[in-house]
């Protein structure tokens, strides 16, 4: 999963996301730039929205991980749903969601994310998920019990899995294909040689062979996340993207890595928006369908227009 959570404060209107204090040497290598800043979500609807989640007590990654653009997202009607539960069996460096034993599987939450859909309105949904190493289907079956659940009672709402990599077994990620969402991510996250520290448990060629597959089984929209300024050099980037591409990735996204708290990776770099417009213009040369580049960007921005 793809979640960068930060600290906010506000000052004056808008939102200043905050990095956690560090040694001297990290303080002025990590300095928080003015482009790392977001206008507070206004306006009727996205007020409507926020009262109907916590009257209804609603869960939304979207507001459980501070995400930047939930304004944004919400007024479009797209909105995250994290299911599974909210503790994972793998310990990413750079994710904040709880790593232990998880609770076992809610059979009931495929109809509970429906409604929760349902009452928002949401026209788009997307769904991730904690990693569950734990079962044997890794997750699957709820999985594909959420995507048929979210149809029955939403028909016309389009949906994107932005999945895990179920260790590669191909018999999880065909439950995922069998139920076809319109756009089926997993992210990379980050470059080859960062994976190990990053990602831990995860292998960089074994997400490729996901996505890969994905594609081969007939996913008509495949998509993946990278995050930047963990220490990863432009040529790294480029290397990057152009295996993505090299297995028929669709859709990209790149946003600016940011430390949760004091226990995870630091932040190395602070990507300048216009290195991010160049990694989107070379990645639209290279063939991707849709490119969303830049510093507050997150897996699902923008994610509705991805389906088109």
């Amino acid at each position: 999963m793809h979640d960068m959570s930060e600290t906010k404060t506000v000052n004056q209107g808008w939102v200043k996301l905050n990095l956690p204090k560090s040694d001297s040497k990290e303080k002025v290598r990590t300095k928080k730039p003015d482009w790392i800043r977001v206008k507070l979500p206004i306006g009727k609807k996205y007020t409507q929205l926020r009262s109907t989640v916590e009257e209804n007590k609603l869960h939304t990654i979207c507001v459980s991980g501070n995400c930047p653009n939930m304004g944004e997202c919400w007024t479009e009607g797209t909105a995250t749903f994290m299911i599974l539960g909210n503790i994972c069996t793998r310990s990413c460096g750079f994710c904040n969601v709880q790593t232990g034993s998880p609770l076992p599987v809610d059979e009931l939450e495929p109809f509970k994310v429906a409604r929760s859909i349902n009452i928002m309105g949401v026209k788009h949904a997307v769904i991730t998920s904690v990693d569950r190493d734990d079962i044997k289907d890794g997750g699957s079956i709820i999985w594909a019990e959420t995507v048929n659940a979210i149809r029955d009672l939403n028909p016309n709402t389009t949906i994107e899995t932005l999945i895990p990599d179920f260790k590669g077994e191909t018999d999880n990620i065909d439950r995922i294909i069998k139920v076809a969402p319109e756009v089926v991510s997993h992210n990379l996250e980050t470059v080859r040689r960062l994976t190990r520290e990053v990602r831990i448990q995860a292998k960089y060629d074994r997400s490729l062979e996901v996505l890969k597959y994905l594609k081969e089984s007939g996913i008509s929209r495949t998509k993946s996340g990278v995050m930047l300024g963990l220490g990863e050099k432009r040529e790294e980037v480029l290397e990057t993207l152009d295996d993505l591409r090299s297995v028929g990735v669709d859709i990209v996204t790149l946003g600016q890595y940011l430390q949760p708290s004091k226990k995870h990776l630091p932040v190395a770099d602070f990507i300048t928006p216009d290195e991010f417009k160049e990694y989107e213009i070379i990645g639209k040369e290279m063939g991707f369908r849709h490119v969303e580049s830049g510093p507050l960007v997150r897996s699902s921005y923008k994610a509705h227009k991805h389906i088109h």
